[in-house]
């Protein structure tokens, strides 16, 4: 069996799919994208009750790890840097999964003889697997509007007029340069008060009509209050209780009714911590949206609508904080006879999935984001990791066996 990727849900996969006794291989590099694809100082959004990876036995928890090293344990009040959570994903890896392949797969087709899979790697190696988990998060997934895309004809990138905040690990590179921040989430807000403290003369657009914050979190509330709103990983509330206590639940739901809870269950906010970073610190413009842009001079002349009437906006870069969009035509591995048979989610492009998370193709998961749709948005957080695990793996012994 193949596991494409070794981040939070690659690497979670892969362990229980070892404690099952079935024969995994898993590539990629171990947690790569929180590597290379967030910038140097940003910090986890999730709790450390919310970020904690799916190990098949106890001991395998954030705050194992911390007390493993000897390091103070994290609470609400303690915001996670990346930095320690890809250590603790790199340790999770020795612990329980192994060995990790650092190689891309190149291509994955079905097998024209086993009823399995035929991958192809992209040192020349070819394998066959009797099923596969695609696990790769957010690679490829990262969506820039088209009215920027006009301002780098050959591609977006640090080194263009405009950029994803995924392109990114260092925002130092812009300090003393003029930077629009566009977007109101995690992403943009962190994403500006870095460039901000690293020297660079920022702005953020933000659509909406006010950023909004989350709430400084309160460890031990009155039980009228956690009655009110109950605690979850994503946050407080009914809504989000439900949402994250029954995926499968979500999964029974009409694909219209699930496609909105996604959209909507958790809209663009901040951090708690971060606010005293960026309000009164960063100019945000909110109801702000940018409406055409075009290279001048080396320059993006960004030309922006609003309720006060259009405006100019000349910068030396624009970052572009606009999240993500599920498309399994993004997944460059899967070849375009595979992909063409992959049935998707009704107004969506991303997979439809069984209880156990298997695609319309007998043997080929995906976990994570792209899970999302079916399941709700746990499945964009690593607090899904535990009940996408158990139950891809559990799928796949039913499937394929163990050793």
């Amino acid at each position: 069996m193949a596991v494409i990727g070794a981040g939070p849900y690659g690497l979670s996969v892969a362990a229980h799919l070892r404690r099952a006794g079935v024969p995994v291989r898993v590539f990629g590099e171990v947690m790569g994208s929180w590597r290379h694809a967030m910038a140097t100082g940003m910090f986890l959004k999730s709790t450390p009750a919310a970020t904690d990876l799916s190990a098949p036995g106890p001991g395998g928890r954030l705050s194992d790890f911390r007390r493993v090293h000897g390091e103070p344990e994290l609470t609400e009040l303690t915001p996670i840097p990346c930095e320690v959570f890809v250590r603790y994903g790199q340790w999770f890896k020795e612990r329980y999964v192994g060995d990790v392949e650092p190689v891309r797969v190149a291509s994955v087709d079905r097998a024209t003889n086993t009823g399995g899979f035929a991958v192809l790697l992209d040192d020349g190696r070819e394998f066959a697997a009797a099923a596969v988990v695609v696990a790769t998060g957010l690679n490829g997934l990262a969506h820039i509007p088209e009215e920027l895309l006009h301002l780098a004809p050959e591609g977006p990138g640090a080194g263009a007029l405009v950029s994803h905040t995924s392109h990114h690990s260092d925002l130092s590179r812009y300090a003393g340069q003029r930077v629009a921040v566009i977007g109101g989430g995690q992403s943009a807000l962190e994403s500006a008060a870095l460039l901000h403290e690293a020297g660079t003369h920022v702005q953020v657009l933000v659509r909406q009509r006010a950023v909004l914050w989350g709430t400084i979190p309160q460890p031990s509330r009155p039980w009228p209050q956690r009655l009110a709103k109950p605690a979850s990983p994503l946050g407080t509330g009914w809504m989000l209780d439900a949402v994250c206590r029954t995926p499968g639940g979500v999964r029974r739901l009409p694909a219209a009714t699930r496609l909105l809870l996604y959209r909507r269950a958790l809209g663009p906010s901040g951090g708690w911590w971060l606010r005293d970073r960026v309000e009164e610190i960063v100019p945000v413009h909110t109801s702000r949206r940018v409406a055409h842009a075009e290279a001048s001079s080396s320059a993006a002349r960004l030309e922006l609508a609003g309720p006060d009437g259009p405006d100019i906006l000349t910068v030396d870069h624009v970052l572009a904080a606009t999240g993500y969009r599920l498309d399994i035509g993004a997944l460059p591995f899967l070849t375009p006879a595979l992909r063409h048979g992959i049935a998707c989610v009704t107004g969506s492009k991303a997979p439809r999935l069984t209880g156990g998370f298997a695609s319309s193709i007998p043997g080929l998961y995906f976990t994570g984001s792209l899970a999302a749709p079916m399941f709700g948005p746990m499945m964009r957080f690593v607090a899904g990791t535990e009940y996408a695990a158990v139950r891809i793996a559990r799928d796949a012994v039913r499937r394929i066996g163990t050793r």
